[in-house]
């Protein structure tokens, strides 16, 4: 009787024991449940604070670039050489590019993707995109003697018309049905933006700030689809140092175009010569535009692409009434929106 008794009590502690140790477990599994879900809610936070700045941050640039522009103007002209300015903008993104590859060489150490020293085979692919961004950025100063700045943001959504239909030539990638009719959708927002009520012309941009507006588009389409086949023939490798042979040579194209274009100007008055404090924000402006897609790229989506061109018109419009004494009619605020319509559509129409 004793012994069983004894045996009983030992039962009774051991099951008291396991009953413990289960308690516990159970109350470390409901503390790690509710640090990893702190954890994720945390992370949701910060990425969603992160989309949140990206977002503001390309509106405002994109917003601005156009509306800069305009204002470094004086008298209706530039007094600097918009190529010195084009050369410039090269520079500093080059400048970006080195010093975000000198943080990443001190936090992983240089490796074979991410190290400067390349082979011919691999730079020789660049001077090509390079000129034609040349070429492009170029036309963007003289285009503003036929549109206004809030036309400017409306047309230069052409080139999503260029790059897609390039995209289907050049690399063979499908579009949509979807994308075909936001195309549609694009070039009849493009011109309701452009009609004109007031005047004995139906559109406000000339026939030449069309041609520019169309040459721009292929321009930049072109550039970017062959940018980005470049991209992928070595996507192991640093996306800064490709984006910072591509500003070399785009610093090389911009130094022979200020030979060419503008040599007597800036050998009499000086390359800074007419730079003002609007011209150097222009300036930075360009730079950090690049900056801010790539930040686009690697944080956020293509709906914040969308919804911050969608703003950039409108927001465009608004401040050029302030400053420009830019009238708002009801053809622009219309043609917008379907214009922002049809970016959607592209976006939300990409074949998976």
């Amino acid at each position: 009787m004793e012994y069983r008794k004894i045996k009983d009590e030992d039962d009774h502690d051991v099951a008291s024991d396991i009953e413990s140790v289960k308690g516990k477990s159970h109350t470390v599994a409901s503390s790690n449940i509710a640090m990893a879900t702190l954890g994720v809610g945390s992370s949701e936070r910060i990425n969603w604070k992160r989309k949140g700045v990206v977002t503001c941050a390309l509106t405002i640039l994109t917003s601005s670039q156009a509306i800069l522009i305009v204002w470094s103007k004086r008298a209706g002209k530039y007094e600097y050489s918009v190529t010195t300015a084009n050369f410039l903008v090269e520079t500093l993104k080059c400048a970006l590019s080195l010093l975000a590859l000198t943080r990443i060489w001190k936090n992983e150490g240089v490796t074979d993707d991410n190290r400067l020293s390349t082979t011919f085979d691999e730079v020789k692919v660049f001077p090509i995109p390079a000129a034609l961004y040349l070429f492009k950025n170029l036309l963007q100063y003289y285009i503003f003697a036929y549109v206004d700045a809030p036309g400017y943001q409306i047309l230069k959504n052409l080139n999503i018309i260029s790059t897609g239909v390039l995209y289907r030539i050049i690399l063979k990638r499908k579009l949509s049905e979807i994308q075909w009719a936001g195309f549609i959708l694009l070039c009849c927002g493009c011109t309701t933006a452009q009609l004109n009520s007031n005047s004995d012309r139906v559109l406000q941009t000339s026939l030449p700030g069309w041609t520019m507006a169309i040459v721009m588009a292929l321009l930049s389409g072109f550039a970017g689809v062959y940018t980005e086949a470049i991209i992928k023939k070595r996507p192991s490798r640093n996306i800064n140092v490709q984006n910072f042979w591509l500003y070399v040579f785009g610093m090389a194209f911009n130094a022979v175009a200020i030979v060419i274009q503008d040599f007597d100007a800036v050998a009499n008055k000086g390359f800074f010569h007419g730079y003002s404090f609007i011209t150097l924000l222009m300036i930075l402006n360009h730079a950090l535009s690049g900056i801010a897609v790539s930040m686009v790229m690697k944080y956020a989506d293509n709906i914040v692409k969308v919804y911050s061109t969608s703003v950039a018109m409108l927001l465009t419009a608004v401040v050029s009434v302030f400053l420009f004494n830019f009238h708002l009619s009801l053809a622009f605020f219309l043609g917008s929106t379907v214009v922002s319509v049809s970016v959607y559509l592209h976006s939300a129409g990409k074949l998976r």
